[in-house]
């Protein structure tokens, strides 16, 4: 039997759009998505790019859930270090007093990882690996991420918290946000504080990870589903699993490691017509990796008009060679592939392209190819 398909949304805008566009869309693929079987909608949080709308996933994981009836509205993640422990139980308790047993809270790093990035750029390049293929799953060359330091975008993320805060550690952030949930949370001077919503929340808890670093690891430990990125950092997949499930220890929530695995996906007709829809997607990652924001979706003959050089080439070579592109047959057996190296649980992809009915008829396409019937089971 299939593993699970579900949907992860950056609320892209397109060249030539708006916002306003964007989250329209956004809400007319939700309902599809629900359609065509899909188990998961995720939104992801991305600020002061220019090119994504999903800044405020808590805002729209609401406007989902009330457009739609029962699939499952998550975040993709919300980066803990751009809000207090106390601020993400409200909101998430919020969520799931309106829409029980619907909610998911996907957690990542944030302030953290901009800490990292920093210090790798102040420290001598470690040796890159070569590509090397598992089993027919291309694991690429990793990306150097410090080239990011030094861009003024990953400076203004500063705004994102009040002058001086400190980004709390990941693992006691975690800790913090279950103990709300639960109703055990003290300060450090052991006062009690109570969230409300909040307080009996229950909303399904992933950690995401791009590495085999704190996440992989803090997931493990506590026993909790985890989500690595493919499509984010392919060339760390499989040490993020492997990571993961080395580091799990049995809970309340899972007795056995339970993994979702993303991807980057187009699905047409034929092979042909999604390499042209495709195209654009090159010149936006280009975008957020020489800028750190990415730039509204350019049309196909944007894409086309652009000269390339060696250099921007190989900036986006990770991402571009792990993209599933074709038919739907081919992009599923690319997708098997996947899910079998990664022995995955689950699988989380997202599909980016100009024209927004091309997007909700690749998701369409992919549904009826994965399951034979268009409908999860």
């Amino acid at each position: 039997m299939s593993v699970p398909l579900s949907i992860l949304d950056l609320a892209p805008i397109p060249s030539g759009g708006t916002a306003r566009d964007a989250l329209r869309n956004t809400l007319d693929l939700a309902r599809n998505a629900e359609a065509f079987g899909y188990r998961r909608y995720w939104l992801a949080e991305h600020h002061l790019a220019p090119g994504v709308a999903s800044s405020a996933p808590q805002v729209l994981i609401g406007a989902v859930a009330a457009a739609t009836r029962r699939i499952r509205v998550g975040s993709g993640a919300v980066q803990v270090g751009h809000w207090t422990s106390l601020a993400v139980a409200e909101q998430f308790g919020t969520l799931d007093a309106l829409y029980p047993d619907r909610i998911d809270l996907g957690i990542g790093r944030s302030g953290q990882r901009r800490a990292e990035i920093a210090a790798q750029r102040a420290a001598p390049p470690p040796p890159r690996p070569e590509p090397r293929t598992v089993d027919g799953l291309l694991i690429p060359r990793p990306f150097d991420f410090s080239v990011l330091a030094g861009s003024d975008l990953l400076k203004l993320h500063a705004l994102l918290q009040q002058p001086g805060a400190q980004t709390p550690d990941f693992s006691d952030t975690l800790d913090e946000i279950t103990s709300y949930f639960a109703g055990t949370h003290r300060t450090p001077d052991g006062i009690r504080a109570r969230s409300f919503p909040g307080e009996g929340a229950d909303p399904e808890l992933w950690i995401l990870g791009s590495s085999g670093g704190e996440s992989a690891r803090v997931a493990g430990e506590r026993g909790l589903p985890f989500a690595a990125n493919y499509h984010v950092a392919p060339s760390h997949v499989l040490e993020a699993v492997e990571a993961y499930r080395a580091a799990f220890k049995p809970s309340d929530v899972l007795a056995e490691p339970h993994v979702m695995v993303s991807a980057d996906v187009v699905v047409a007709e034929d092979d042909d017509a999604a390499r042209r829809l495709a195209a654009p997607y090159a010149l936006w990652v280009r975008s957020i990796r020489r800028d750190g924001a990415a730039i509204p979706f350019p049309t196909e003959a944007e894409a086309a008009a652009h000269r390339w050089s060696d250099a921007d080439r190989e900036l986006v070579a990770d991402r571009t060679e792990t993209q599933f592109v074709g038919a739907p047959e081919t992009v599923v057996e690319r997708l098997r592939t996947l899910q079998r190296v990664t022995d995955a649980d689950e699988l989380l992809v997202t599909t980016i392209v100009h024209d927004h009915a091309a997007r909700v008829s690749s998701f369409e396409l992919l549904a009826r190819a994965w399951h034979g019937t268009g409908e999860n089971r």
